[in-house]
């Protein structure tokens, strides 16, 4: 079986004692990477550095962070830090986020988010494999520094969130992994070929880049509990949808959900959350996550795979609890 890795959200509310727990059955069931991302709670850096203290064999990824919310010097000794003390078990995980996030939360303009992007691949690459950074570029002019402190790693992977033509393209040109989120399982051939075009085009292949979609997943064992989880994840799919910008709305409309997204988003606007989740279709819910009873849901992360996923990554619906997560992890397991 391929490899199966999970993301806990920095800001899910669990506690630091029930996600290391998390983490340490995880690394037991031989999960590939526990995954990490950040929005306005607290930093994935610090969060994987905890789990990476509690782990012996699990990689420990960030899933992602925004490329402004950081200069690119400072996320390569960031990695390059959790590297050293998860002793080479360090991924990092890159994606532009949203102009809300960005601009309202960390105050910078969401200009040219493709372009800033390529260039912080370039420069961290650059510091992490200990050359000086000389480097004159769009953003940044840098000179005559080098990192001071290495990864263990030769190369520690670049995985790259992205689902628009211009990021499937950097991703082919230049990531070692693609994190997307949201994905229709039939859209995963058609996204992973124009990436793998990219990587001709590159000199590269589509077999160096690491296809690992975030899936929302939860295994219920009734049809209450099933009733129960529909619902936390459609509310999870509006807020996506009608709190997150535009980016989400693109994503779930080129998914061929636009009818549904337009619903959810009118009704947010609205100041409607119950008209909202209750726009999210069964069709979407059939699509797009994992849901349902053991067998089902691993026969669901099966057309993943064979639709081209390489590394599924299980995700949890907002909400979701510390033994539903535990639950749901024991029955998606590389080795159950």
């Amino acid at each position: 079986m391929s490899d199966t890795a999970l993301t806990l959200s920095a800001g899910q509310e669990i506690s630091d004692d029930d996600r290391i727990s998390i983490a340490k059955l995880a690394d037991r069931l031989g999960y590939h990477t526990f995954f990490t991302g950040e929005s306005w709670g607290r930093d994935a850096f610090t969060v994987l550095t905890m789990i990476a203290c509690h782990t012996q064999s699990i990689r420990v990824g960030t899933g992602i962070v925004p490329v402004f919310s950081r200069s690119p010097a400072l996320i390569a000794q960031t990695i390059a830090s959790l590297d050293q003390i998860s002793k080479g078990r360090a991924i990092l995980g890159l994606g532009s986020s949203g102009r809300l996030l960005i601009e309202q939360w960390h105050g910078q303009s969401f200009e040219k988010p493709v372009a800033r992007t390529r260039e912080y691949i370039e420069i961290i690459r650059k510091a992490l494999a200990g050359q000086p950074l000389n480097h004159e570029g769009e953003f940044f002019q840098l000179g005559r520094f080098r990192l001071g402190s290495p990864p263990m790693q030769e190369n520690i992977p670049i995985y790259l969130a992205s689902l628009g033509p211009r990021n499937l393209e950097l991703t082919g040109q230049l990531g070692d992994g693609w994190l997307p989120i949201w994905l229709h399982h039939r859209r995963l051939p058609a996204l992973t070929a124009e990436i793998g075009e990219a990587a001709n085009k590159a000199g590269r292949d589509i077999s160096q880049i690491t296809v690992a979609p975030q899936i929302i997943c939860h295994v219920a064992d009734s049809p209450e509990e099933l009733q129960e989880t529909k619902q936390q994840v459609r509310a999870h799919m509006a807020y996506y949808i009608g709190g997150m910008g535009q980016y989400y709305y693109n994503v779930f409309s080129r998914s061929g959900f636009q009818d549904e997204a337009n619903a959810v988003r009118e009704a947010w606007s609205a100041g409607d959350r119950t008209k909202a989740t209750a726009a999210i279709s069964e069709d979407m819910l059939e699509n797009i996550t994992v849901i349902g009873d053991a067998a089902s849901c691993r026969a669901k992360l099966d057309r993943f795979r064979s639709a081209g996923a390489d590394m599924p990554v299980v995700a949890f619906p907002h909400g979701a609890s510390t033994d539903g997560i535990k639950h749901t992890l024991e029955a998606l397991a590389p080795n159950a």
